[in-house]
Order: structure tokens, then sequence, then C-alpha cells
């Protein structure tokens, strides 16, 4: 029966937007890059077989989320804590600048980072701790002494490839962000210790409702917000944000975990341990209202790329507009196949949705003609081929944006690829990056992969609080 696909899109967007324009148009966007344009069916179009199993999968996540939260136990592995007067006391919209504070150490050891940490927090009552350290430092070591400093505070991070605080990018460093009582109303982590438990995000989400007394499905975006770190060498990023954004609309942004471009291994550090081929699902109750960036500096050259062979799973393109990959790659970019890769930084490609590029950075040719990419890409994308512009004045438009919008900034966590950080060094433009985040407490990394909505390449998603 022809409409059946536009019918239950429809269904779809009308149970999870709840009439919210801002949803709607987050749920087409996670739709799109799970590979159904909801723009393309009408009433009229016929029934594809392949995009019906997609929609029905997505139907029957909805039917799978009427829990009752008081049946959900909670994780052995997660931490939590909740404000004292949190049942008797609303949500605080306006909070001190203090209230979020962020803290960096560049010492030798990690004796004396945490030493220093500790010491710069000493005034600071942290109820929760976000740390990202440079892969130079012993992952359990590190991850059991910044425990041991902030004993009574809930602490977890990750390895990176660089790190960013306020007005500064660094390497072989440690940056954290503290949060107290005011700035945080509520807070639990889980942690998904094998990334391909496909329960591990049900389980996680079954132990967030049984602490906070609502379904994740239930929560308002408006009031929660999630941050993943994930193994930034496993390539399960695809799926992971797919299934979050199948089962909730609060809006989950992360990195992946780095490890100083060396590629062998990343980690996560949580309960004073460290984790690899895992994630850690945060799910924060902000005290204050908060917003989200992202940021990619390219402009559209107006070359279509058709992709009409893909291993999406294993991230790989065989064919573009039906020819080798690396051939239709080049053709498009002006140069030879042998030649293309040292274009890859420059000229991406990108999927656009609503005239915003989501992007896919090339990785490499491989021997057959195919292309490896930094994150999945499924056929019948419509990929365009991307020209980078000018990541400082960007970046800083961004920032401002958000100022804008929010009325003030007292807090930024910078999830930053790993290849616009190689791009500011090779333009020597590190020091006027870090100082766009000068005015305002700020950690970051420089990361393997981004998650806003769903997994892109040579973006900046930040989460920044009022």
């Amino acid at each position: 029966m022809a409409g059946k696909i536009r019918q239950m899109i429809d269904s779809i967007i009308a149970q999870r937007a709840m009439g919210s324009s801002m949803l709607e148009k987050i749920i087409k966007t996670k739709m799109i890059l799970k590979g159904v344009n909801p723009n393309k069916y009408t009433p009229e179009s016929g029934d594809d077989p392949g995009v019906l199993e997609k929609l029905e999968r997505m139907l029957t996540e909805l039917s799978c989320l009427s829990q009752d939260p008081a049946d959900a136990s909670a994780s052995e592995m997660g931490q939590s804590f909740a404000a004292k007067n949190q049942s008797a006391a609303p949500a605080v919209k306006k909070i001190d600048r203090s209230d979020i504070i962020s803290v960096y150490s560049t010492k030798d050891t990690i004796d004396e980072i945490a030493k220093e940490i500790s010491g710069q927090l000493a005034l600071f009552d942290t109820k929760l701790l976000l740390f990202f350290s440079s892969s130079k430092f012993a992952p359990d070591e590190i991850s059991r002494k910044m425990q041991e400093a902030l004993p009574s505070a809930m602490v977890f991070g990750c390895s990176t490839s660089g790190e960013i605080v306020t007005g500064k990018m660094l390497d072989d460093s440690v940056v954290a962000m503290g949060f107290n009582e005011q700035s945080l109303i509520d807070a639990k982590i889980e942690i998904i210790e094998d990334i391909k438990d496909q329960n591990g995000v049900k389980k996680a989400f079954d132990s967030f409702a049984g602490h906070f007394g609502e379904s994740v499905a239930e929560m308002n975006p408006k009031d929660f917000v999630g941050i993943i770190l994930v193994d930034g060498l496993s390539g399960a990023e695809e799926g992971l944000i797919e299934t979050i954004g199948d089962l909730t609309n609060v809006v989950f942004i992360s990195g992946s975990a780095g490890d100083d471009l060396k590629f062998t291994s990343t980690h996560l550090y949580a309960n004073g341990k460290s984790y690899s081929n895992a994630a850690i699902l945060a799910l924060l109750k902000p005290g204050t209202d908060f917003t989200f960036v992202k940021t990619q500096s390219f402009c559209d050259l107006g070359k279509s790329l058709h992709v009409t062979k893909a291993d999406k799973e294993n991230r790989v393109v065989h064919e573009f507009n039906g020819k080798p990959a690396a051939v239709a790659y080049a053709e498009a970019v002006g140069t030879s196949v042998e030649e293309a890769p040292n274009r890859f930084m420059h000229n991406p490609v990108g999927l656009f949705i609503d005239d915003e590029p989501y992007v896919r950075s090339p990785q490499q040719i491989k021997d057959d003609g195919s292309m490896a990419f930094y994150c999945g890409v499924g056929e019948g994308m419509e990929l365009s081929l991307l020209e980078s512009t000018d990541i400082i004045e960007d970046t800083r438009n961004a920032i401002t944006q958000a100022k804008e919008e929010l009325g003030r900034i007292s807090g930024i966590i910078n999830f930053n690829c790993i290849l616009r950080k190689l791009e500011l060094k090779q333009k020597n433009l590190t020091k006027e990056y870090g100082d766009i985040f000068s005015a305002a407490s700020t950690i970051g990394f420089s990361t393997y992969g981004e998650q806003y909505i769903g997994h892109i390449n040579q973006t900046a998603t930040m989460l920044v609080f009022k």
C-alpha cells in the first residue's frame, strides 16, 4: 500500500516531537543520518521494504519505552549524587560564574598533577569533576589518583590527543571542570564495559530511570543533558549514538577518546578505574540553562558524490557515482588518485541537512580503490565535496551566537576534532583558538570523532552552560 512510509514517519515525529519544532528538527536529522530522509516521501510514495524495516524498528523502540522507573534497578557500576534539597527546590536558572570552575596541571608526574588540581579546588565544593588527560599518563593510575584527590565527588573522564582549558590549547596535561550543587542539581553515570553489548544502553537507561524517578524517554530535553565518552578506536560510535537517539529526546553530546595520535589504545576513567572498548554515559540535570554548539569550518563546493556502494559498518565506501570511490573523489577534487590523500583534511565530504553539513572525513585509499572514512557512510547518501574555511572566525561566531541565545556563558565543554587541531597547528593558530575561550570556564580535548545527534568528523561539538 503506497504511502505507508509517509504515515510511519509522521507517526514517529508526532510521538517523539510532541509539537516541539526544535525536537522535530532533531528527530528528522536522526532519521536522515539513519538513511531515511522524511523530505523524500509523500502519501503517494511507494513503500520500500528496507525503509519500512528501519521505521518499524523505530516504532518498536517507542513501544518499549513504557517501563515503570520503579521497576528499574541501579547498576552496580553506576555513581550518583543528589542535591540535599532536590525534592523541595526547583532548578536554579541563574548561577554564579564560580559555580563552574576549570583547572589544569602541566606537571610531570601523576602525584603532582592530582595534588595541584585538588589544591586548585580546595575551596570549591566539588560534586562532579570531569577531566581529560594526556595519554602519556598511566591510565589506571591517573584514574585512581584523580578519584582519591576528590573522594566525595563523582569523577570521570578520558584520554586525549591534546587538551583545551580556559584560554589555552595544551599538550601533555590534565584539564578538569568542577561542578557544585548550584550548577548541577543531580547526575548519574553508567559504564558500558563492553561497547558491543547490545543491551548496554538499555541497562544504563533503566538505571537512570531508577535514579531520577522517570524514564529517560519522558525526560524534558530542556532539563537534562547527556555526555558520552567512548573508546576512540572502537569504531562503534554510530551504533551507540543511534541507539541512544532511538530511546530518548535528551541530547547526548560527546567526543571519542584519543591517545596522542599513537592509535594503539584509548582509555575512559571512572570509579578510580580505567576502561577500554567501553563507553561512559553521564546524565546530568544542570542547575542552569544550557545550549549546544556544532561548528565545522567548511563551505560547499557544489560537487555531489552519490554513495552507490558502501560498507557502512566498516566505514568503507566502494563507489561514488558508480565509479571506484578514489577515482570519483579525485575527479571531484581535481587531482590524481595518488595525490588525493593530501586533500583529505581540506576537502572532506559532508551530508547536508537543512543547509548544515555533517562532515565525513576520508582516512585512506585502499588498494582496491575504495576509501576508508573516520565514520560510517551509508549507501544512497548524497554527499557534497567541502573546502575548509576559517576555523577561528567560525568558532568565534558560534560562541557569540551561543552567548546571545543564553545571555551569558559560565562554562563550556569543547569536544574538538583532532583534525581541527592539526589544521590549527599547521597554520600556527592554536593561541588564537585558545583565546576564543578566555571569557568562560572551559575544558575540552582533541578527539577521534564527535557526537551530536550522529557521529561526525572535523567538527567541534560543545555543551555550553549559562
